[in-house]
Protein backbone atom coordinates (compact mmCIF):
# COMPACT_ATOMS: atom_id res chain seq x y z
CA UNK A 1 0.00 0.00 0.00
CA UNK A 2 2.88 2.34 0.82
CA UNK A 3 4.51 1.69 -2.56
CA UNK A 4 1.22 2.35 -4.37
CA UNK A 5 0.72 5.61 -2.46
CA UNK A 6 4.27 6.70 -3.21
CA UNK A 7 3.85 5.99 -6.92
CA UNK A 8 0.54 7.86 -7.01
CA UNK A 9 2.10 10.83 -5.22
CA UNK A 10 4.95 10.95 -7.77
CA UNK A 11 2.44 10.97 -10.61
CA UNK A 12 0.48 13.81 -9.02
CA UNK A 13 3.59 15.87 -8.29
CA UNK A 14 4.86 15.50 -11.84
CA UNK A 15 1.39 16.19 -13.22
CA UNK A 16 1.42 12.99 -15.24
CA UNK A 17 -2.16 12.71 -16.54
CA UNK A 18 -3.76 9.45 -15.43
CA UNK A 19 -6.12 9.56 -18.42
CA UNK A 20 -3.17 9.65 -20.83
CA UNK A 21 -1.43 6.77 -19.07
CA UNK A 22 -4.57 4.62 -19.17
CA UNK A 23 -5.25 5.49 -22.81
CA UNK A 24 -1.72 4.64 -23.92
CA UNK A 25 -1.95 1.41 -21.95
CA UNK A 26 -5.11 0.50 -23.87
CA UNK A 27 -3.36 1.41 -27.12
CA UNK A 28 -0.45 -0.92 -26.33
CA UNK A 29 -2.87 -3.75 -25.56
CA UNK A 30 -4.74 -3.12 -28.81
CA UNK A 31 -1.51 -3.20 -30.87
CA UNK A 32 -0.47 -6.38 -29.05
CA UNK A 33 -3.85 -7.95 -29.84
CA UNK A 34 -3.55 -7.09 -33.53
CA UNK A 35 0.09 -8.09 -33.95
CA UNK A 36 -0.15 -11.18 -31.77
CA UNK A 37 -3.41 -12.42 -33.25
CA UNK A 38 -5.18 -12.50 -29.89
CA UNK A 39 -8.48 -12.03 -31.75
CA UNK A 40 -8.17 -14.56 -34.59
CA UNK A 41 -10.43 -14.44 -37.61
CA UNK A 42 -12.90 -17.27 -38.06
CA UNK A 43 -11.32 -19.75 -40.44
CA UNK A 44 -7.75 -18.49 -40.05
CA UNK A 45 -5.14 -16.81 -37.90
CA UNK A 46 -3.27 -13.55 -38.26
CA UNK A 47 -0.95 -14.55 -41.13
CA UNK A 48 0.24 -13.08 -44.40
CA UNK A 49 -2.91 -14.12 -46.24
CA UNK A 50 -5.07 -11.93 -44.04
CA UNK A 51 -3.04 -8.89 -45.08
CA UNK A 52 -4.16 -9.34 -48.71
CA UNK A 53 -6.91 -7.03 -50.08
CA UNK A 54 -10.40 -8.28 -49.37
CA UNK A 55 -9.34 -11.54 -47.70
CA UNK A 56 -10.39 -10.68 -44.10
CA UNK A 57 -13.75 -9.37 -45.29
CA UNK A 58 -14.43 -12.41 -47.50
CA UNK A 59 -13.41 -14.77 -44.69
CA UNK A 60 -15.69 -12.98 -42.22
CA UNK A 61 -18.69 -13.05 -44.56
CA UNK A 62 -18.17 -16.73 -45.38
CA UNK A 63 -18.43 -17.65 -41.70
CA UNK A 64 -21.73 -15.94 -40.96
CA UNK A 65 -22.46 -14.13 -37.71
CA UNK A 66 -19.42 -15.62 -35.96
CA UNK A 67 -17.09 -14.44 -38.70
CA UNK A 68 -18.61 -10.97 -38.75
CA UNK A 69 -18.39 -10.70 -34.96
CA UNK A 70 -14.72 -11.70 -34.94
CA UNK A 71 -13.99 -9.31 -37.79
CA UNK A 72 -15.63 -6.43 -35.93
CA UNK A 73 -13.69 -7.32 -32.78
CA UNK A 74 -10.43 -7.21 -34.73
CA UNK A 75 -11.47 -4.03 -36.55
CA UNK A 76 -12.34 -2.40 -33.22
CA UNK A 77 -8.92 -3.31 -31.80
CA UNK A 78 -7.30 -1.85 -34.92
CA UNK A 79 -9.27 1.39 -34.60
CA UNK A 80 -8.34 1.74 -30.92
CA UNK A 81 -4.69 1.16 -31.78
CA UNK A 82 -4.75 3.73 -34.58
CA UNK A 83 -7.15 6.41 -33.31
CA UNK A 84 -6.71 6.56 -29.52
CA UNK A 85 -3.18 8.07 -29.54
CA UNK A 86 -4.32 11.22 -31.36
CA UNK A 87 -7.42 11.43 -29.14
CA UNK A 88 -5.51 11.72 -25.84
CA UNK A 89 -5.81 15.55 -25.80
CA UNK A 90 -9.60 15.24 -26.11
CA UNK A 91 -9.85 12.61 -23.38
CA UNK A 92 -7.66 14.67 -21.05
CA UNK A 93 -9.64 17.86 -21.61
CA UNK A 94 -12.93 16.05 -21.05
CA UNK A 95 -11.58 14.56 -17.81
CA UNK A 96 -10.65 18.07 -16.63
CA UNK A 97 -14.26 19.21 -17.11
CA UNK A 98 -15.30 16.60 -14.52
CA UNK A 99 -13.50 18.22 -11.58
CA UNK A 100 -15.78 18.20 -8.58
CA UNK A 101 -17.56 14.98 -9.53
CA UNK A 102 -17.23 11.93 -7.32
CA UNK A 103 -14.60 9.36 -8.29
CA UNK A 104 -17.32 6.91 -9.36
CA UNK A 105 -19.17 9.55 -11.37
CA UNK A 106 -16.00 10.71 -13.04
CA UNK A 107 -15.03 7.13 -13.95
CA UNK A 108 -18.51 6.40 -15.33
CA UNK A 109 -18.60 9.50 -17.54
CA UNK A 110 -15.05 9.11 -18.77
CA UNK A 111 -15.62 5.42 -19.46
CA UNK A 112 -18.79 6.24 -21.40
CA UNK A 113 -16.97 8.93 -23.37
CA UNK A 114 -13.98 6.78 -24.31
CA UNK A 115 -16.09 3.67 -24.84
CA UNK A 116 -18.53 5.40 -27.18
CA UNK A 117 -15.62 6.60 -29.29
CA UNK A 118 -14.38 3.02 -29.62
CA UNK A 119 -17.89 1.76 -30.38
CA UNK A 120 -18.44 4.20 -33.26
CA UNK A 121 -15.12 3.27 -34.84
CA UNK A 122 -15.88 -0.43 -34.40
CA UNK A 123 -19.19 0.00 -36.21
CA UNK A 124 -17.39 1.53 -39.20
CA UNK A 125 -16.12 -2.00 -39.83
CA UNK A 126 -19.57 -2.81 -41.19
CA UNK A 127 -18.81 -0.62 -44.22
CA UNK A 128 -16.01 -2.74 -45.75
CA UNK A 129 -18.08 -5.84 -45.03
CA UNK A 130 -21.10 -4.37 -46.85
CA UNK A 131 -18.96 -3.26 -49.79
CA UNK A 132 -17.34 -6.69 -50.02
CA UNK A 133 -20.75 -8.38 -49.93
CA UNK A 134 -21.73 -6.38 -53.04
CA UNK A 135 -18.39 -6.39 -54.86
CA UNK A 136 -15.80 -8.98 -53.72
CA UNK A 137 -12.65 -6.94 -53.17
CA UNK A 138 -10.27 -9.89 -53.43
CA UNK A 139 -11.54 -10.88 -56.89
CA UNK A 140 -11.54 -7.29 -58.08
CA UNK A 141 -7.98 -6.82 -56.82
CA UNK A 142 -6.82 -9.92 -58.70
CA UNK A 143 -8.47 -8.90 -61.97
CA UNK A 144 -8.09 -5.11 -61.90
CA UNK A 145 -5.56 -4.44 -59.15
CA UNK A 146 -3.97 -1.42 -60.80
CA UNK A 147 -7.25 0.31 -61.55
CA UNK A 148 -8.64 -0.46 -58.08
CA UNK A 149 -5.57 0.86 -56.29
CA UNK A 150 -5.22 3.86 -58.59
CA UNK A 151 -8.89 4.77 -58.31
CA UNK A 152 -8.77 4.52 -54.51
CA UNK A 153 -5.70 6.77 -54.40
CA UNK A 154 -7.50 9.35 -56.54
CA UNK A 155 -10.52 9.13 -54.22
CA UNK A 156 -8.21 9.66 -51.26
CA UNK A 157 -6.57 12.60 -53.01
CA UNK A 158 -9.87 14.25 -53.84
CA UNK A 159 -11.14 13.99 -50.29
CA UNK A 160 -7.88 15.03 -48.65
CA UNK A 161 -7.97 18.24 -50.71
CA UNK A 162 -11.69 18.91 -50.24
CA UNK A 163 -13.19 21.48 -47.84
CA UNK A 164 -15.15 18.70 -46.09
CA UNK A 165 -11.92 17.11 -44.90
CA UNK A 166 -10.74 20.33 -43.28
CA UNK A 167 -14.10 21.12 -41.74
CA UNK A 168 -13.89 17.82 -39.83
CA UNK A 169 -10.15 18.05 -39.25
CA UNK A 170 -10.49 21.41 -37.49
CA UNK A 171 -12.81 19.85 -34.92
CA UNK A 172 -10.32 17.02 -34.42
CA UNK A 173 -7.48 19.53 -34.02
CA UNK A 174 -9.43 21.72 -31.58
CA UNK A 175 -10.92 19.43 -28.91
CA UNK A 176 -11.29 22.36 -26.50
CA UNK A 177 -13.48 24.23 -28.96
CA UNK A 178 -15.58 21.10 -29.47
CA UNK A 179 -16.08 20.59 -25.74
CA UNK A 180 -17.01 24.23 -25.20
CA UNK A 181 -19.62 24.08 -27.93
CA UNK A 182 -21.05 20.61 -27.28
CA UNK A 183 -20.69 20.00 -23.55
CA UNK A 184 -23.50 18.02 -21.93
CA UNK A 185 -23.72 16.82 -18.28
CA UNK A 186 -23.96 13.27 -17.01
CA UNK A 187 -23.26 9.87 -18.52
CA UNK A 188 -25.82 10.37 -21.29
CA UNK A 189 -24.18 13.67 -22.09
CA UNK A 190 -20.80 11.95 -22.28
CA UNK A 191 -22.19 9.41 -24.75
CA UNK A 192 -23.80 12.13 -26.85
CA UNK A 193 -20.66 14.29 -26.96
CA UNK A 194 -18.43 11.35 -27.82
CA UNK A 195 -20.83 10.23 -30.54
CA UNK A 196 -20.82 13.70 -32.09
CA UNK A 197 -17.05 14.00 -31.97
CA UNK A 198 -16.67 10.49 -33.40
CA UNK A 199 -18.77 11.45 -36.42
CA UNK A 200 -16.43 14.38 -37.14
CA UNK A 201 -13.50 12.04 -36.63
CA UNK A 202 -14.87 9.48 -39.10
CA UNK A 203 -15.56 12.32 -41.54
CA UNK A 204 -11.94 13.37 -41.23
CA UNK A 205 -10.34 9.95 -41.74
CA UNK A 206 -12.70 7.70 -43.75
CA UNK A 207 -10.80 8.04 -47.05
CA UNK A 208 -7.56 6.93 -45.40
CA UNK A 209 -9.30 3.84 -44.09
CA UNK A 210 -10.88 3.15 -47.48
CA UNK A 211 -7.36 3.09 -48.87
CA UNK A 212 -6.28 0.80 -46.03
CA UNK A 213 -9.02 -1.70 -46.91
CA UNK A 214 -7.93 -1.78 -50.55
CA UNK A 215 -4.24 -2.40 -49.74
CA UNK A 216 -5.25 -4.93 -47.07
CA UNK A 217 -7.23 -4.01 -43.97
CA UNK A 218 -4.93 -6.08 -41.76
CA UNK A 219 -1.66 -5.08 -43.38
CA UNK A 220 0.39 -4.03 -40.34
CA UNK A 221 2.78 -1.80 -42.30
CA UNK A 222 -0.01 0.29 -43.77
CA UNK A 223 -1.81 0.34 -40.43
CA UNK A 224 1.25 1.87 -38.78
CA UNK A 225 1.84 4.41 -41.55
CA UNK A 226 -1.78 5.56 -41.60
CA UNK A 227 -1.88 5.75 -37.80
CA UNK A 228 1.19 8.02 -37.82
CA UNK A 229 -0.31 10.21 -40.58
CA UNK A 230 -3.60 10.58 -38.69
CA UNK A 231 -1.84 11.44 -35.42
CA UNK A 232 0.31 14.08 -37.09
CA UNK A 233 -2.65 15.59 -38.96
CA UNK A 234 -4.51 16.03 -35.70
CA UNK A 235 -1.81 17.03 -33.24
CA UNK A 236 1.07 18.98 -34.81
CA UNK A 237 1.04 22.62 -35.93
CA UNK A 238 1.62 21.67 -39.56
CA UNK A 239 -1.07 18.97 -39.57
CA UNK A 240 -3.25 20.63 -42.20
CA UNK A 241 -0.27 21.08 -44.52
CA UNK A 242 0.53 17.39 -44.07
CA UNK A 243 -3.05 16.46 -44.98
CA UNK A 244 -2.74 18.47 -48.21
CA UNK A 245 0.64 16.90 -48.95
CA UNK A 246 -0.89 13.43 -48.51
CA UNK A 247 -3.66 14.43 -50.93
CA UNK A 248 -1.21 15.67 -53.55
CA UNK A 249 1.02 12.61 -53.20
CA UNK A 250 -1.98 10.27 -53.40
CA UNK A 251 -3.19 12.03 -56.56
CA UNK A 252 0.20 11.73 -58.25
CA UNK A 253 0.56 8.09 -57.21
CA UNK A 254 -2.98 7.22 -58.31
CA UNK A 255 -2.48 8.81 -61.72
CA UNK A 256 0.80 6.95 -62.18
CA UNK A 257 -0.73 3.60 -61.16
CA UNK A 258 -3.68 3.97 -63.54
CA UNK A 259 -1.51 5.08 -66.46
CA UNK A 260 0.80 2.14 -65.82
CA UNK A 261 -2.17 -0.24 -65.70
CA UNK A 262 -3.46 1.08 -69.05
CA UNK A 263 -0.08 0.81 -70.73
Amino acid sequence: MGIADSFRDRIIRRRIPIVALVTYGIVLLAWAAVIGGWLPMSGGGMDTQLSDPGVPEAMALSNGATGIGLYLAMWGAMMIAMMYPSSVPLFRLYAETLEGATAAGKAARLGAFIGTYALVWTLTGLVPLAVNALVPIAGLADAYGGFLLGGTLLLLSGYQLSPYKYRCLRYCRSPLGFLLGHHRPGVRGAVRMSWQFSIFCVGCCWALFAFMVIVGSMNLVWMALIAVAISLERTVAWGERLARAVGILAGAAGTFVIVTAII
